[in-house]
């Protein structure tokens, strides 16, 4: 077994594995850092730590399974759908209400964390399985490796959202994006949308950005204005 650590194919792999991560987290960063945001910086390592680990294990779990899970008609479309919600939930806790929907406490701050990670990840484990091939130490080394790349991720995230609160919206934007691209991916329409409204992979999305937001900030005006003293 410790013989794969020498050979040059190895290695080609693992960065092949790293790369793609990078390339794929930054949807994940933005969730972990809309989760946590209202949690006391101590919780907020916590979470973060915490959910990344939860989520990497649980994409490792899903990596095994993708080419089943995905060839699942309606999978991407309920996917999606729990993340158009997600992601206007995010914008609901914007306010400074504490309750569990605004993810003020950790253990809602994880869950958030995990299963949002869980959805978006449908697709990106295709990747990362393709580069593996079928090799299940380079699969955990390198997903194990992503998971610091996630943590600084969501970290510099969280402190640009105190500085800029707009990256907030822009973020809840980006996971209907997501989400509208999941929609127009699953099995179930696919092949209909390529041969006659290819379009369609731009309008949704678009559309899923609108509704995310719109429906984030109707949820977040249902909270009465903070009192003055």
């Amino acid at each position: 077994m410790l013989e794969m650590f020498y050979t040059s194919e190895f290695w080609v792999a693992l960065v092949q594995i790293i790369i793609i991560n990078i390339m794929l987290s930054g949807d994940n960063a933005v969730v972990i850092a809309l989760a946590c945001r209202s949690l006391p910086p101590k919780q907020q390592q916590r979470a973060i730590l915490f959910g990344s680990v939860g989520a990497i294990v649980l994409r490792i779990v899903l990596t095994f399974f993708a080419v089943m899970l995905l060839s699942l008609p309606f999978l991407k479309l309920v996917g999606g759908l729990a993340l158009l919600w997600i992601g206007a939930s995010m914008l609901d806790s914007n306010d400074d209400s504490h309750g569990p929907d605004a993810h003020s406490n950790l253990s809602a701050a994880i869950k958030t964390i995990i299963v949002a990670d869980f959805i978006m990840s449908l697709d990106n484990v295709l990747g990362v399985a393709a580069a593996a091939k079928d090799n299940v130490v380079l699969l955990v080394v390198g997903l194990g490796i992503s998971i610091p790349l996630i943590i600084f991720g969501s970290q510099l995230i969280l402190k640009l959202m105190e500085r800029f609160p707009v990256i907030i919206t822009l973020g809840a934007g980006l996971l209907g994006w997501v989400a509208g691209e999941m929609l127009v991916s699953d099995s179930s329409v696919s092949g209909w949308i390529e041969a006659n409204a290819n379009y369609l992979h731009y309008i949704v999305p678009a559309m899923c950005v609108v509704l995310v937001i719109a429906a984030g900030k109707w949820l977040a005006s249902r909270h009465p204005a903070p009192s003055v003293a």
